[in-house]
């Protein structure tokens, strides 16, 4: 059968793509952040999925305030860059895993959850930029992604947005949908956004590293009780994009001792910087037990 092998959490934030494809990673500004996944990216290379599952939020690039799923899954075969407004990032096309992608759509409707089932869209830089930080930098010439990824769309955009318990049960869903999939396949599941980080109003520039750090603390070791942080202590701890942290819960509840606690997650890396652009950058590695 499939099974998930790890989870990574990530932030996205859209100027580390610009750094990678403009070649700044290693200028003082951005070289402390990008030596901080270099042990990531060694273990992508000593731990290659097969599939990676990856929660992110789209930016009006595959959807617009005319039509907002709660969760989209995609189902295509391939699914392209998208251009955010300065063209297209200068990566390969992500290629997709559709047979997983429809039979975890099917197990996890069947559990009742409601999911938007999406066969064709661009990615923006919520997924690709992920994709670099753990994988480096393939050129869209001559490069791919390591392996097919299955994107998950979750609407922190636009409210109402999905409670952190609900993001929490979806997780363990999509757990046992992968693992009633009949095939031998190691899964990766992403879960990306956040840290602490707002964008407009008053407090533009907010950044809690305090709220965070204990964000990460509760997230390995007391997820089920960070599953019941109502949205409001993210909107005042963390800014109103804060809220993005709710997809780290998916990925947390797909992991196995959330309903087996005699399997706890090894924690292979753990990191944190301030500040990336306007926001702060969090990054995990659990693997299960």
């Amino acid at each position: 059968m499939a099974y998930i092998s790890a989870s990574v959490y990530t932030s996205h934030v859209p100027a580390i793509g610009v750094a990678i494809d403009q070649g700044k990673t290693q200028e003082a500004y951005w070289q402390p952040l990008f030596n901080g996944y270099g042990y990531s990216r060694q273990w992508m290379r000593e731990n290659p999925p097969d599939v990676i599952f990856l929660v992110y939020n789209d930016h009006a690039s595959a959807f617009s305030l005319d039509l907002i799923p709660t969760f989209a899954i995609g189902t295509a075969a391939a699914y392209q860059p998208a251009d955010e407004g300065w063209g297209p990032r200068p990566v390969p096309p992500v290629l997709g895993h559709p047979e997983l992608a429809s039979h975890i759509a099917q197990s996890v409707i069947q559990q009742d959850f409601d999911l938007t089932i999406v066969n064709k869209m661009d990615v923006d830089h919520g997924l690709t930029v992920p994709l670099s930080l753990m994988c480096g930098e393939p050129s869209a010439q001559l490069g791919a992604w390591p392996c097919p990824v299955i994107p998950l769309a979750v609407n922190v955009v636009q409210y109402p947005v999905p409670s952190g318990q609900r993001c929490f049960n979806l997780g363990r869903a999509i757990r046992k949908a992968v693992e009633s999939f009949d095939a031998d396949l190691n899964v990766q599941i992403w879960g990306t956004g956040g840290m602490s980080h707002q964008l407009q109003g008053a407090r533009a520039g907010l950044i809690n590293q305090e709220w965070d750090n204990c964000f990460l603390d509760q997230l390995i070791h007391h997820p089920a009780t960070l599953a019941k942080v109502p949205h409001i202590d993210y909107v005042r701890e963390a800014g109103s994009e804060g809220i993005e942290l709710v997809m780290w819960l998916i990925a947390r509840g797909a992991m196995a001792d959330v309903d087996d606690p005699a399997r706890p997650p090894t924690v292979k890396h753990r990191f944190y910087h301030v500040p990336a652009s306007n926001t702060a950058v969090g990054h995990l590695i659990l693997e299960n037990g």
